[in-house]
């Protein structure tokens, strides 16, 4: 298949020109997406654009990831049903910085001539004054034209300010300076960019001779639940370790949707078709199947294989029985936080472990039992364990010291009631 034919396959081609499934087989063509670093991280919903960009260069094309320096500081309108808040210049620069360097684990920026290329749309207006752009570039877009875009039109009874306004403006001179720069013909981006995209061709159009430039859309995802997709409950799923661990990650994919998991894998996955449709076919009686492989290749390919690994023993400590002491002993900080979020947590004063018992712990400081007697009960019938190792008596002495690294407790009341205590 070639590059427009993977593209359906995959569910990733929502439009195109008509004249570029041509341009693509006369050699390599150089494309872009435009990217605003209005967040702090890149999110697994931008991960569509990036696997759209991933593709194109696997095809043997040029991509360019074009950062949002200028148009960040504006606002696409695209999307939304009100005015976005600006960012503060500090806050776009640092997290254009930051999203720059995450691109650099995506995309091969070294090798080859289809390697590909970073660029930031704020060098391209940084010495433009507003007579100039007015003259330039809204002297060849009409107001009826503009009015005419989607993303203008679902605004016009909410508002619309000038400046989201003019934002199809910018991205139709950034398409323009791409052209010239790099020979740029091709805009990608996700279905809602279709007008901005065409605004782009519309001006080059009109201001070169014979230029052939295109546009090419993806199909807004979502999941069967009509949401959308890249969030989870609590919040967004972000490709910054330090923002969705690794683990999370990980259960993001694992709790998706059966109804999902082929979308999800045509997208996702850099699996051949043949591969896929095995394991499409193989989910339909275990889905569980499908999600393992699918979790695992993007923990790996978004953060790493150390990451996948680390993922995994929070998982042994939560679903496997027969984790020991000495497991416990090796699990690092980040991996006890992941492990809190999933865990019911008690913070506990360090000063109050003194002269306690098992039988204490479980009522007074950390409500696992409702009483006394019911502790009691409990360690009869051997059903607590503090870090693995089974309580027998209830008057079982309790110390600081039996936290591991000083801050962390896993009690377990029974097989399937886990805890963790954290000392402060």
């Amino acid at each position: 298949m070639n590059f427009i034919e993977t593209l359906q396959w995959r569910g990733m081609l929502a439009d195109h020109t008509p004249d570029l499934p041509q341009a693509l087989m006369k050699g390599m063509v150089t494309g872009y997406i435009g990217f605003d670093p209005t967040a702090p991280s890149l999110t697994i919903g931008n991960y569509v654009q990036i696997m759209l960009l991933k593709h194109f260069q696997l095809f043997g094309h040029k991509p360019i990831v074009l950062m949002g320096g200028a148009t960040g500081r504006i606002g696409d309108p695209s999307g939304k049903d009100k005015e976005r808040e600006l960012k503060s210049e500090v806050e776009l620069d640092r997290n254009l910085q930051f999203q720059q360097q995450q691109f650099t684990k995506f995309l091969d920026f070294d090798q080859g001539k289809n390697q590909a290329l970073f660029e930031n749309n704020f060098n391209f207006y940084k010495d433009f004054n507003v007579l100039d752009f007015l003259r330039q570039v809204g002297k060849h877009l009409t107001v009826n034209y503009m009015l005419s875009k989607e993303s203008v039109q679902k605004r016009l009874e909410t508002g619309i300010s000038f400046t989201e306004f003019s934002y199809q403006l910018l991205q139709a001179y950034d398409y323009f300076c791409l052209y010239n720069k790099y020979g740029c013909t091709l805009q990608m981006g996700g279905s809602d960019q279709w007008g901005n995209i065409t605004a782009g061709t519309e001006y080059i159009r009109r201001n070169t001779t014979g230029a052939e430039v295109h546009a090419l859309t993806s199909p807004l995802l979502t999941k069967s639940d009509g949401k959308k997709f890249g969030k989870s409950e609590e919040g967004n799923i972000w490709l910054d370790p330090q923002l969705t661990s690794p683990y999370k990650f990980y259960q993001f994919w694992i709790n998706s949707d059966d109804q999902d998991l082929s979308k999800f894998l045509r997208i996702f996955s850099l699996k051949d078709k043949t591969e896929i449709e095995q394991l499409e076919s193989e989910s339909m009686s275990n889905p569980q199947t499908i999600k393992r492989v699918l979790a695992e290749e993007l923990t790996r390919r978004i953060h790493s294989d150390e990451a996948y690994n680390s993922a995994m023993q929070v998982s042994e400590l939560l679903f496997n029985p027969k984790v020991t002491t000495e497991f416990l002993f090796l699990l690092t900080n980040q991996q006890y936080e992941d492990i809190a979020g999933e865990l019911p947590t008690f913070k506990i004063n360090r000063d109050q472990f003194q002269n306690i018992t098992v039988t204490d712990l479980l009522t007074a400081l950390a409500p696992i039992c409702s009483s006394r007697s019911e502790a009691r009960k409990a360690i009869q019938n051997q059903a607590i364990s503090i870090n693995k190792f089974k309580i027998t008596e209830h008057e079982f002495p309790i110390t600081s010291n039996q936290f591991i690294r000083d801050q962390w407790m896993v009690v377990e009341n029974g097989k399937k009631n886990k805890y963790l205590l954290i000392a402060v």
